[in-house]
């Protein structure tokens, strides 16, 4: 007769996976699977911001005060996502696609992001001036007096005059160009020596716009054949945005 098995060699017949570790498996996948999707989730938006790189297509108007003048300006026009917000400013820095004038659009985000593409904006920085003239205006009382060396055709039908080493202007050239019934024309660009070597910004000139606006604006030296366009064109971007007194632009 077989004697019965001692407690000691008694079988475990429990089950070889527990209930509380299926629970912790089942916990695990569902805390992994909501990681999956918030990363998914995260990621395009992250992607997103990436992309936008701080620029914005919104046009919500934003009421901008600089010293005596006002402007309404739409929102993906402004450069810089910390002066996107209605108030006294002390400046505001702008970007426009050239020559349509436009802030930054969908349609047109390579132009913003692209480089190679940003020869095709004009990037306008508007104060409170502190000169009493703009750049045309200091032609005879200062910039005559920093000229060296005898003047020569510029690009364009502009004339070329060079600057002095010490002036503090680092290479930069004065391009000056008469016309009628104005002061004038004045830029100061750092020529390229060679086309591919011009960059967004080598030209800035400043004008005076509303009451006591200043508008420095810069573009590429590509676009130096558009002076004069270019030159009406920022003033009439400026102006048709500022606000009078009683809130109603100046033109519509």
């Amino acid at each position: 007769m077989t004697p019965p098995l001692s407690s000691a060699y008694t079988i475990d017949e429990q089950p070889l996976i527990s209930s509380g570790l299926i629970y912790r498996l089942t916990a695990g996948v569902a805390v992994l699977a909501a990681l999956t999707v918030a990363i998914t989730i995260g990621g395009r938006w992250l992607g997103e911001k990436i992309s936008l790189a701080g620029h914005t297509a919104d046009t919500k108007p934003i009421t901008a005060t600089i010293g005596e003048d006002t402007l309404r300006l739409g929102a993906n026009t402004i450069r810089f996502p910390s002066e996107r917000v209605s108030g006294v400013a002390e400046r505001v820095d702008l970007y426009l696609t050239w020559p349509q004038m436009q802030g930054y659009s969908d349609a047109d985000r390579l132009r913003f992001d692209d480089i190679s593409q940003a020869s095709s904006l004009v990037f306008l920085q508007l104060s409170q001036s502190t000169m009493s003239r703009d750049m045309s205006g200091r032609l005879e009382p200062i910039y005559s007096h920093l000229m060296e060396g005898d003047a020569f055709a510029g690009p364009h039908g502009l004339t070329a005059h060079r600057l002095r080493a010490d002036a503090g202007y680092n290479g930069e050239v004065l391009l000056t160009a008469p016309r009628a019934g104005e002061p004038d024309y004045v830029v100061r660009c750092i020529l390229p020596s060679s086309p591919d070597q011009a960059t967004s910004g080598d030209c800035q000139r400043d004008i005076k716009v509303g009451k006591d606006l200043s508008v420095l604006y810069r573009f590429s030296s590509h676009q130096l054949g558009d002076w004069q366009a270019m030159d009406a064109a920022v003033q009439n971007f400026v102006k048709t945005r500022l606000v009078d007194t009683t809130g109603a632009t100046e033109s519509p």
